[in-house]
């Protein structure tokens, strides 16, 4: 009986410790983060340029929510003609830099459908920048829909084009939707064993718990209904932020120049969001063909992110890799080359003319 006791006010014990420890971080002013804006160059709104003439500006919904995009479509074309739907990367706008991308398959005849997920940009959705992979999955389903409610989009030609931590989001719905025409991955964290591990050895175990307690106290908050606690997206070396990798902050502000929606923060709350379906585990049912865009000295993916997918692909996976980092695809010679290489893709694919 005595130990029966000891063993019950232990328990106890730890039970109070537990929830002081809660009230503390959900409720006092505690885990302040410092802000890391990210400026524009030039924030005289009369030096933007103009948007391209054939931009609309089109919106869609989802569970109730105003999702809000672009839809680019090619001018005098006489017949439905095929569509990219667009989606960005972590915390990412369609004003950052999907608009250079648009510009050049519009060119090349294919219609664009670029948007914002909800809690993100332009679109509805409170309290504002919150990460949710399955919200995210359910726009771009949405997506897919609308476009193929437009009488100038060929509903059985939709290419499903995304980047770096949505670099697996066309495999997932591809694999559900065998209507989906082909699938672009460029520089896509596909696989979440294989980019934890260089995450985990990037930041170390430290990093992680630190990102953890921030999650407890945004989540605990959200059950409140308080005002949500976030950290940034990313930030410089050594501070707290999603992403801290060497030039990881330069690069995300190089992108954002041009948007007007882009804010540096997330709901740290992620953390505890459902991941939707994995991937890789996926791959071998989508019907497809699937271009992987890969950078052999990327630091944010895995550089090997794309292999297990692309093996339960098989011959359905084409992989083009060039000798660079993480940001240097979006801009520059290797934009050149990984946009070239997308148009060849994407034609072939589609069986469109070539010249």
């Amino acid at each position: 009986m005595t130990v029966l006791m000891g063993a019950l006010m232990g328990f106890g014990i730890w039970i109070c410790i537990v929830l002081i420890y809660l009230i503390v971080i959900i409720f006092l002013p505690v885990l302040s983060v410092p802000e890391q804006p990210i400026y524009r160059q030039s924030e005289d709104l009369s030096e933007d340029t103009a948007p391209p003439p054939y931009r609309h500006d089109v919106e869609f919904s989802v569970s109730g929510t105003t999702i809000r995009a672009w839809l680019y479509l090619p001018e005098d074309t006489a017949r439905p003609v095929p569509c990219v739907i667009m989606s960005t990367g972590f915390g990412g706008t369609k004003d950052g830099l999907l608009e250079s991308y648009a510009v050049r398959f519009v060119e090349a005849g294919l219609a664009v459908l670029s948007y914002d997920y909800r809690h993100f940009g332009e679109s509805d959705g409170e309290p504002r920048q919150v990460y949710d992979v399955s919200y995210q999955l359910d726009d771009l389903r949405a997506a897919v829909d609308y476009a193929r409610s437009r009488n100038e989009i060929d509903a059985e030609k939709i290419v499903l084009w995304s980047t770096s931590a949505a670099g697996g989001y066309g495999l997932v719905i591809a694999a559900e939707d065998e209507r989906i025409a082909a699938v672009i991955s460029q520089c896509g964290a596909i696989d979440h064993k294989v980019d934890g591990r260089l995450y985990l050895k990037r930041e170390g175990y430290c990093f992680f718990l630190r990102l953890f307690v921030h999650a407890q106290r945004d989540k605990g908050r959200s059950r409140f209904g308080l005002s949500p606690h976030t950290f940034p997206i990313v930030g410089r070396p050594g501070s707290v932020a999603m992403f801290t990798a060497p030039e990881a902050f330069e690069g995300y502000a190089r992108l954002v120049q041009s948007s007007k929606t882009f804010r540096n923060e997330v709901c740290a709350r992620l953390f505890f969001m459902k991941h939707g379906p994995d991937p890789v585990e996926v791959s071998q049912r989508v019907q497809c063909p699937v271009l992987f865009l890969t950078c052999e000295y990327d630091n944010l993916a895995a550089p090997d992110s794309y292999k297990r997918a692309a093996e339960a692909l098989g011959d359905k996976a084409e992989v083009i890799s060039f000798p660079i980092r993480h940001f240097d695809i979006y801009e520059g010679e290797y934009f050149e080359k990984a946009t070239g290489a997308m148009i060849s893709f994407m034609k072939n694919s589609l069986r469109l003319p070539t010249a």
